[in-house]
C-alpha cells in the first residue's frame, strides 16, 4: 500500500515551533502566513502542542500544519486526530515506522546514519528528516547520502539558520529545511506578531534569492 503523500504547500522553510499556550497558535500561524510561509511544525514538546494543532487546522485551512517531536505510535495517532496534516520524528523506531505505514497521516521519520536511512527506505519512506543536521555532518553528509540513495529527499533540521539554509536548499536531495530561528520563544511569549512576520518574510525572500542563484 502506498504511503499517504504530504499536503501541498509553497514554502521551502518549515518553522519548528514550541508553544506554551494554544492561544498563541493562530496569531503565530497568521504571522507566518503573512510572511509567506504556509507550512508549520508544531512540536509535541509541551501540552499545548495538540490543542495548538487543532486550533490552526480549524482556523487556517490554507496552512499545512504538522506535528513534530513525534516519539511513539500513540503520538502519531494523537497528531492525526488533532488535525495534523503530517508528522515528523527526530528518530525512527520499528514501531514508529510501522505506525507511519498504517496510521493514514504522512510521516517523515528522522535519521542520522546510513543504516537508519536504509531502515526507513526499506519501510517505504522516501522523505526523511536528517536530525540533528549540523551534528550529523550537514551539507557534507547530505552530499554523501546522495550517492547511494539518489531516490531520497531530506528535510534537514538542527543547526539550520537564516545564514545557511539557502545552501541546504541548493542541494538537489533537500526538499525543505526545518528551523526554530523563525519563531524565537521570546518573541512568541511577548506576542510580537509583527516581528515574527518580518522573520518569515526574511526567510521567504532569502528562499527566492537562493533559488535564482
Amino acid at each position: 500500500m502506498p504511503l499517504p503523500p504530504l499536503p501541498s504547500f509553497q514554502s521551502k522553510v518549515l518553522p519548528v515551533i514550541v508553544l506554551q499556550s494554544a492561544e498563541e497558535a493562530v496569531p503565530l500561524a497568521n504571522a507566518m502566513l503573512e510572511g509567506g510561509i504556509d507550512v508549520l511544525e508544531i512540536t509535541l514538546r509541551s501540552k499545548a502542542g495538540l490543542p495548538a494543532i487543532e486550533a490552526i487546522a480549524k482556523a487556517l485551512p490554507e496552512v499545512a500544519v504538522g506535528a513534530g517531536t513525534v516519539l511513539s505510535a500513540a503520538d502519531l495517532r494523537a497528531a492525526r486526530d488533532a488535525g495534523a496534516q503530517f508528522a515528523l520524528s527526530p528518530g525512527a523506531t520499528p514501531d514508529l515506522l510501522q505506525a507511519g505505514q498504517t496510521t493514514g497521516i504522512p510521516f517523515v521519520p528522522g535519521v542520522m546514519t546510513p543504516s537508519e536511512v536504509l531502515s526507513a527506505l526499506s519501510a517505504g519512506f522516501e522523505l526523511l528528516k536528517l536530525f540533528p543536521a549540523a551534528q550529523a555532518g550537514g551539507l557534507g553528509m547530505l552530499r554523501a547520502l546522495a550517492g547511494p540513495f539518489p531516490q531520497l529527499r531530506f528535510c534537514p533540521t538542527g543547526g539550520i539558520t537564516l545564514e545557511n539554509f539557502g545552501a541546504f536548499l541548493a542541494l538537489p536531495n533537500v526538499s525543505i529545511v526545518g528551523g526554530s530561528w523563525l519563531t524565537p520563544a521570546s518573541m512568541v511569549q511577548s506576542k510580537d506578531w509583527a516581528g515574527l512576520q518580518r522573520l518569515a518574510q526574511q526567510a521567504t525572500d532569502e528562499t527566492k534569492r537562493a533559488q535564482t542563484l
